[in-house]
């Protein structure tokens, strides 16, 4: 078995464990595997193992995999999408998780409507306030997703999105992702119920555990799958 088939069974048992603490179905959480700045050699040998679900961070590091990788994948735009790359989007990724204004959500609704499709996005929020990271203020949130949901024919808001705060231990992200699943609590009590999101993307390769027990439906795992990354490799 290749590392990357040993990583993938130590991730699927942290997963199983983490929803059986939290009295959670293993179904009800999706493994999206990160890999952005992996050849297609990894991510082949990923889906091999049982990986459907890849998440890249740059649209145009996507499509060039996307147009050498003949795998029946799922592919998220996971990283921050800049509104000139949206037209690329439309028919080429099963979820956006980084929506993080209204003016972006306005611009995925023209090119999915361009494309005859409706777009699933996910909107970030910047759980932690943090000057350095994309997404929308926890207090602005409920009001701004609200609109996101109600005011696009062809944007679909499935749910929530966050990048955690960098930790050595997991245990201080535990009130970020509660905060997280209490903001889609919120936002569920403002909208009908056809709207209503039930997606939360949290946790990364050093939390992910703590993110399930504390809700998350999707879990974005890069370096515990793939290992450290080489940023000079782009496909």
């Amino acid at each position: 078995m290749n590392e990357i088939a040993n990583n993938l069974e130590t991730i699927e048992k942290k997963i199983r464990a983490a929803c059986e603490r939290s009295g959670r179905k293993r179904e009800s959480v999706t493994l999206i595997a990160v890999s952005k700045t992996k050849p297609l050699s990894d991510i082949e040998a990923a889906y091999l193992s049982g990986c459907t679900q890849f998440g890249e961070n740059k649209v145009q590091e996507l499509m060039e995999k996307q147009k050498h990788c003949s795998l029946p994948l799922s592919w998220h735009l996971i990283g921050h999408l800049q509104i000139n790359k949206v037209k690329y989007l439309p028919g080429a990724v099963k979820l956006i998780h980084s929506v993080d204004s209204e003016k972006l959500a306005a611009e995925i609704d023209r090119q999915a409507a361009k494309h005859g499709v409706v777009m699933d996005v996910l909107c970030e929020i910047n759980i932690a306030s943090e000057e350095s990271k994309f997404g929308i203020l926890p207090e602005q949130a409920v009001e701004t997703v609200k609109r996101i949901a109600t005011s696009f024919g062809h944007v679909s808001v499935k749910g929530l999105m966050c990048v955690a705060p960098r930790t050595d231990d997991a245990q201080t992200n535990r009130p970020y992702f509660r905060a997280m699943r209490q903001l889609l609590e919120s936002i569920n009590g403002e909208l009908g119920e056809d709207k209503r999101l039930s997606e939360l993307s949290m946790g990364m390769s050093g939390d992910f555990e703590t993110a399930i027990e504390e809700g998350a439906t999707m879990v974005r795992v890069g370096t515990g799958i793939f290992g450290k990354r080489d940023y000079e490799i782009t496909a």
